[in-house]
C-alpha cells in the first residue's frame, strides 16, 4: 500500500460534510471545493492495485480497492461534486444544505472504491440516507417526496443486503474476487432486483420523477449524478460477464423513459425520466457483457453525469430566473437567457446523442456492441430511444427558448460568475470529448476502447437520421402534446394500493383487537357475576333441573348459597379453566 492510500478519500469529504455547518458560508463551501478537488487529484496518481484492508464488523474487509472502474468513478463523482459545490454557491444554497450534498459525494466515492461487499453495501445504504436528508433539506412538497424516495431505497438497499448475505453463506467471504461477481440464483436476483431501485427499472423508476423535481436546485445537481452511477457500478460488479436479462430491461428503460419524458411539461420531471432512459444504455451495455460494451457503459456513465448535470443547472438557471419549471409557461428565453440557450443546446446535443458531442461516442459504443453481438431487437429498441430523446429536447428547447415571446417576466437576479464557471465548464468538456474521444477513451477501463470507431460514416449517418426522425415526431406530434397536462405514472396506483393496503391491515388488525377485547371483557364480567350469584347462574345454566327441584321441595327457587369462601373457590376455578384454554388453544 502506497502512503496515498493511508486514509480513504471519501472519509475525507464526509469528515469535511461534519465540518460544514460549523463554518461560515464562505469558507464552508470553499472547504468543500477544496475536499473535493484534493480527491480529483487522488484518483488521477493513485496506483493502480492499491488498497486498505481493515477488520470490519469482525470481517475482513477492504475499505478501498483501486482498479481502473473505481478509479473512473472516483474521477467523475469528485470533479462534479467541485461543479456542484461551485453551483450550490452560486445559487444561495445553505451550508447545511451542501453539507448533506458533500456527505452524499462522500459516501458514493466511497461505494466506488469499496473491496468488499460489506463495505460496498455499508456505504451504499449511508448514500441512501444522505440523499433522503439532501431531499428532507428543502421542505414543503420534498418533505413527502423524501419518505417515497427512502422507502423505495429502503427496499432496495434490503434486497442488496439479503443478496450479499447469502452471497456469504455460498462463497464464505465478503471479499470482491475480481471478476467473480455476485454468486448465481437466489443471491444474483436478490442483488439485481435490489440495484433495479437505484437505477430505475420499468416499475422501479417511480422515485426519479417524483422526488428530483422537488428539491433546491443545487440538491437536483447533485441528486441527478450519484445514486443511478453508483447502481450502474454496483450491477457490473455483480455481474462482470454480463447478462442477458439485464440488456433487455436496459432496453426497455431507454424507451420507456425517453417518451415518457417527452409527455412531461415540468422541466425537471421530464429531465429526471432522461436520467432512466439514459441509465437504460449504460444498464444494456453492462448486460450485453463484451468489451466494447461494458467501456461504452462506464463512457456512458461519464459522459452522462456531465450533461445531465449541465441540464440541471440549465433548468435551474432558468428556474432561478423566471421561478417557474413549467414549459408551459416558458418562451422566447434565447433573447432574456443567451449563454443559458448555448449551453443547454450543446448538453441537449450530447444527451441526444448528436455527432460531435459526447454522448454520440459513448452511446453509439452500447449500440454497436448489441449489434455485434446480433442482438437485432435489443439494437433497434436503443434506437428508437434515441428518436424519443431527440424528440423530448427539441421540445424542450423550443418551448423554453425559441417559442414566441417570453410569457413568464424574467425578473430574477442574472445568473453570476459562479453559474456561469460551472456551466461552462461543463460544457467545454461535452464538446471536448465529443470531438477528441482518445481523450476519454485513455481513462476507460474495460479495455474495450480500442473497438469504438467512432467517426465512420455509417455511425455519423445513424446519429443524423435519428435527429432527423425527431424533428419530423415532434413536427407531427407537437400540437397533441401541447395539450397535454401532468401525465400520471404508476407511481398513482402504487400510491393508492400502499394506502389504502395499509389503512386495511391496520383497521383489520385494530378491529380484531377490539372483538377480542370485548369478549375477553363480556367473560370476565360473566364469571364474576356468577361468583356473587351462584344460584342464579345455576339455574341459567340448568333452568329445568333447578325448577323441578324447587317444585319437589315446595318452594319457589332451590335452596342454594354460597359463602365467601364457596364464591372465592368458584372464581379461582373459572380462572384456571380460563388460563388453561389460553395456553393450549391460543
Amino acid at each position: 500500500m502506497s502512503s496515498l492510500g493511508l486514509v480513504p478519500p471519501g472519509l475525507v469529504v464526509i469528515a469535511v460534510a461534519l465540518l460544514l455547518p460549523l463554518l461560515s458560508r464562505r469558507v464552508g463551501h470553499a472547504l468543500g471545493l477544496a475536499a473535493t478537488l484534493g480527491v480529483l487529484g487522488w484518483a488521477a496518481v493513485i496506483p493502480t492495485g492499491d488498497y486498505l484492508d481493515v477488520q470490519f464488523l469482525g470481517f475482513d474487509a477492504i475499505l478501498f480497492s483501486v482498479d481502473d472502474f473505481s478509479r473512473l468513478m472516483a474521477l467523475i463523482f469528485a470533479f462534479i461534486g467541485a461543479i456542484g459545490v461551485i453551483y450550490s454557491y452560486a445559487t444561495d444554497a445553505e451550508n447545511k444544505q451542501t453539507a448533506f450534498a458533500l456527505g452524499y459525494v462522500g459516501t458514493s466515492i466511497g461505494a466506488a472504491f469499496a473491496g468488499d461487499w460489506l463495505s460496498f453495501v455499508f456505504f451504499v445504504e449511508l448514500m441512501g440516507v444522505a440523499s433522503t436528508l439532501l431531499v428532507w433539506h428543502y421542505g414543503g412538497e420534498a418533505v413527502r417526496a423524501g419518505f417515497r424516495y427512502a422507502l423505495w431505497h429502503g427496499l432496495g438497499g434490503s434486497l442488496i443486503l439479503a443478496g450479499i448475505v447469502w452471497h456469504y453463506v455460498e462463497a464464505g467471504t465478503f471479499i470482491m474476487e475480481t471478476g467473480a461477481g455476485i454468486t448465481p440464483g437466489v443471491p444474483a436476483a436478490l442483488y439485481a432486483l435490489g440495484f433495479g431501485v437505484n437505477v430505475g427499472y420499468v416499475g422501479f423508476h417511480v422515485w426519479l420523477p417524483d422526488t428530483y423535481p422537488r428539491p433546491h436546485i443545487a440538491a437536483s445537481v447533485f441528486l441527478c449524478v450519484y445514486t443511478t452511477k453508483t447502481g450502474v457500478y454496483g450491477l457490473y460488479r455483480g455481474f462482470p460477464d454480463g447478462h442477458l436479462w439485464l440488456a433487455y430491461m436496459g432496453g426497455a428503460m431507454a424507451v420507456f423513459g425517453a417518451f415518457s419524458a417527452l409527455l412531461q411539461n415540468d422541466m425537471r420531471r421530464l429531465l429526471s425520466y432522461h436520467i432512466q432512459s439514459q441509465v437504460g444504455y449504460m444498464v444494456a451495455g453492462v448486460g450485453v457483457g463484451t468489451a466494447l460494451a461494458t467501456s461504452g457503459a462506464f463512457a456512458h456513465v461519464f459522459n452522462h453525469i456531465l450533461y445531465k448535470s449541465l441540464l440541471f443547472m440549465c433548468a435551474g438557471a432558468i428556474i432561478y430566473r423566471t421561478n417557474t419549471s413549467s414549459l408551459k409557461k416558458l418562451g422566447g428565453l434565447w433573447r432574456e437567457m443567451p449563454l443559458t440557450g448555448v449551453v443547454f443546446g450543446i448538453a441537449a446535443l450530447s444527451i441526444a446523442g448528436f455527432p460531435g458531442f459526447n454522448g454520440f461516442v459513448s452511446k453509439g459504443m452500447v449500440v454497436n456492441a448489441a449489434h455485434k453481438e446480433h442482438l437485432d431487437a435489443l439494437w433497434y429498441i436503443l434506437l428508437l430511444g434515441g428518436v424519443g430523446t431527440f424528440m423530448s429536447f427539441i421540445k424542450f428547447g423550443y418551448y423554453a427558448f425559441f417559442h414566441g415571446e417570453a410569457q413568464q417576466t424574467v425578473s430574477g437576479p442574472g445568473l453570476n460568475l459562479g453559474q456561469k464557471t460551472a456551466m461552462v465548464s461543463v460544457a467545454a468538456l461535452c464538446v471536448i470529448y465529443g470531438l477528441y474521444p482518445d481523450a476519454l477513451f485513455s481513462i476507460l477501463p474495460g479495455g474495450g476502447a480500442s473497438e469504438a470507431h467512432p467517426f465512420t460514416v455509417s455511425h455519423i449517418a445513424e446519429g443524423l437520421i435519428l435527429a432527423a426522425l425527431g424533428l419530423i415526431g415532434f413536427a407531427i406530434l407537437k400540437k397533441p402534446l401541447s395539450k397535454v397536462g401532468r401525465v400520471p405514472d404508476i407511481d398513482a396506483v402504487y400510491n393508492r394500493v400502499a394506502f389504502y393496503g395499509t389503512r386495511s391491515v391496520v383497521v383489520g388488525v385494530t378491529e380484531l383487537y377490539a372483538a377480542v377485547d370485548r369478549l375477553a371483557v363480556r367473560a370476565a364480567d360473566t364469571a364474576m357475576w356468577a361468583a356473587r350469584n351462584p344460584a342464579a347462574s345455576v339455574e341459567r345454566v340448568t333452568p329445568i333441573r333447578i325448577a323441578n327441584e324447587a317444585r319437589a321441595n315446595g318452594s319457589g327457587r332451590p335452596a342454594l348459597q354460597a359463602d365467601i369462601g364457596q364464591s372465592t373457590m368458584i372464581m379461582i376455578g373459572v380462572l384456571v379453566v380460563g388460563l388453561l384454554v389460553l395456553f393450549l388453544f391460543v
